[in-house]
């Protein structure tokens, strides 16, 4: 049996030392770089690997390509399978932020056409709450795995295909961040505050529970059906700051029964990069 969208502290905890599994650390923080990387190091899920965002889950910045480009397919493959990962290994990935760095590694493994991947239902915190034990020795080195490119999982949205949707209005884009970055107040991440025109706001952290576990299917899919209204799944391009948790909204909706819809990897400190682009503010 393989794992998809969620897996439980339980089911991880009994299949820790399964060979044919492979963890994740991904923990992150947008105000210190360092802070995932020390975290780590100061305790993590026995064998899990680091992962950074910006030096392993983004590529180069140019200044108009946002704050998290997506690496190079071919690269990121074989990076992994550098670290192990197998064309059968049921990846799992953690933070301690309910998902919000996480969510972005299982988009990116489906985005490589690797189906076996879940995030800790809770993250850390959860796996703690359980009474599961932390180390912080780094695991010895694996042997190189034989993952590779499939055929994608996931689609994309470009910048370009985001500007003609203002014309045709023929997909509905839905914005993950804050409700109040979104209708540009309190920016503090990119230069200019605002969304894309016609965009619907749907805050990633809606999709959690007070204790930072992903809430009921059935109330993903009856939340998720009041933001897109009469849109199915297929027409949505999820956005939000810079292509990351975004991909959280697209768990989201995995879960609830929703799939198909795109990223805009880009996202807004992309869009907001060319002042060409209109910008709305507002609800």
């Amino acid at each position: 049996m393989s794992f998809t969208t969620l897996v439980s502290a339980e089911t991880l905890q009994a299949n820790l030392g399964n060979p044919d599994w492979i963890v994740f650390d991904v923990r992150h923080d947008l105000g210190n770089l360092a802070a995932g990387r020390l975290a780590y190091a100061a305790g993590h899920i026995p064998g899990a690997l680091f992962l950074h965002m910006d030096e392993d889950l983004s590529a180069a910045k140019t200044g108009r390509n946002g704050r998290h480009p997506l690496p190079d397919r071919a690269d990121f493959a074989a990076r992994l399978a550098q670290l192990g990962v197998n064309a059968t290994s049921q990846v799992v990935v953690y933070d301690a932020q309910g998902g919000m760095t996480a969510a972005r590694l299982w988009w990116m493994l489906r985005w490589l056409g690797h189906e076996a991947v879940a995030m800790l239902d809770g993250g850390l915190p959860a796996w703690q709450a359980l009474g599961g034990s932390l180390e912080a020795a780094s695991p010895g080195a694996r042997p190189t795995g034989t993952l590779q490119l499939q055929a994608s999982l996931v689609t994309t949205a470009s910048a370009a295909e985001v500007l003609a949707n203002l014309d045709t209005q023929a997909r509905q884009v839905i914005d993950a961040r804050g409700p109040d970055r979104f209708r540009g107040e309190n920016e503090t991440m990119d230069p200019v505050g605002g969304h894309i025109p016609g965009a619907r706001n749907r805050c990633f952290r809606d999709n959690l529970q007070a204790d930072n576990r992903f809430k009921p299917a059935d109330v993903l899919r009856h939340e998720f059906a009041a933001v897109l209204q009469d849109t199915p799944a297929s027409k949505v391009i999820a956005q939000c700051g810079s292509g990351v948790t975004a991909c959280h909204n697209l768990l989201a909706m995995q879960i609830a029964g929703l799939p198909g819809a795109a990223l805009y990897p880009g996202s807004w400190s992309e869009w907001c990069s060319d002042p060409a682009r209109p910008v709305a503010t507002g609800e």
